[in-house]
């Protein structure tokens, strides 16, 4: 935010007497927190960067520790209880599993392992298929969590959190074999699971919709002419990226030829920032607090 609202960047670097390695890997950040893997030992931490205050946590049995495959999410529940929910995916031969397991401060236990079969080499067409995660952070819409998973085809898997439970759920045809980079998942508008899907020239805004039989199916939205909105060419308009979502600003962060830009999807009003666009992804942190602290 712009001064006087502004937060001075050191507020957002872990304490020098952190008991981190030199290498650790953001997860996500939600509610206040954020969630990050230390890479070289079987670590992890949540931080609040307002008070100051982390929490250690073992990274629990059954789980890839080497700190890169492995996908998290840290949601505040009351007060300073907090959850943390992890996810991996193992591959034996052609099939491939994912499993996650959900951590509570209250109790101070990991759930036992849950698991769901994710595409494999037998549903593709190609022999060099593969599934994984990308470093997207996840998205919370009602009581699930997402993540998107790419490959030679684009799917998403939910955590639901009340039913604890995995699910895999196909993207739209026109978006299966997208780049990457071209598409995230999002809160719709009106409510509900969405997509953002950046095409050639265009971005659209998709939308899952349930009907009276409780038959999912995804409907096209809002489609924005990014090329008029940012003063770009049409070559300009390709080379954009998707870089992470605000889901409670309602904000898409973009990779251009002109470094990151902030975009608001309901008002179309962008923000540029000076930095260059150099992460593959960016974890917006959002929280709440009273004026003064």
């Amino acid at each position: 935010m712009d001064p006087p609202n502004s937060i001075p960047p050191d507020r957002f670097s872990m304490p020098s007497d952190a008991p981190w390695p030199f290498r650790y890997r953001l997860l996500g950040c939600r509610h206040g927190l954020v969630l990050a893997s230390a890479q070289n030992l079987k670590q992890l931490r949540v931080w609040d960067p307002v008070t100051g205050v982390q929490h250690g946590l073992a990274v629990p049995p059954g789980f890839d520790t080497d700190g890169i495959s492995i996908i998290g999410a840290v949601l505040r529940v009351v007060g300073d209880q907090f959850q943390v929910l992890l996810a991996h995916s193992v591959k034996k031969q052609q099939h491939t599993q994912a499993f996650a397991c959900i951590y509570s401060s209250e109790t101070g236990l990991w759930s036992d392992l849950i698991s769901t079969p994710l595409p494999s080499e037998e549903d593709s067409t190609s022999s060099s298929f593969s599934m994984y995660f990308t470093s997207m952070p996840a998205v919370l819409v009602g009581d699930s969590l997402y993540w998107k998973l790419t490959g030679v085809s684009n799917v998403i898997l939910e955590f639901d959190l009340d039913r604890q439970s995995l699910a895999v759920i196909h993207l739209p045809v026109e978006l299966a074999l997208c780049k990457p980079w071209d598409f995230t998942v999002m809160p719709a508008e009106g409510g509900g699971l969405g997509l953002i899907f950046k095409s050639d020239l265009t971005t659209q805004l998709w939308k899952m919709n349930t009907d009276c039989d409780g038959v999912a199916s995804w409907v096209l939205g809002r489609t924005i002419e990014l090329g008029k909105i940012l003063s770009l060419n049409s070559k300009e308009v390709r080379k954009i990226q998707i870089r992470g979502v605000a889901e409670y600003s309602n904000v898409v962060f973009l990779s251009t030829v002109e470094g990151l830009l902030m975009l608001h999807l309901e008002s179309l009003q962008f923000k540029k920032f000076s930095e260059p666009s150099m992460m593959s992804c960016y974890h917006p942190f959002e929280t709440i607090y009273a004026a003064g602290i």
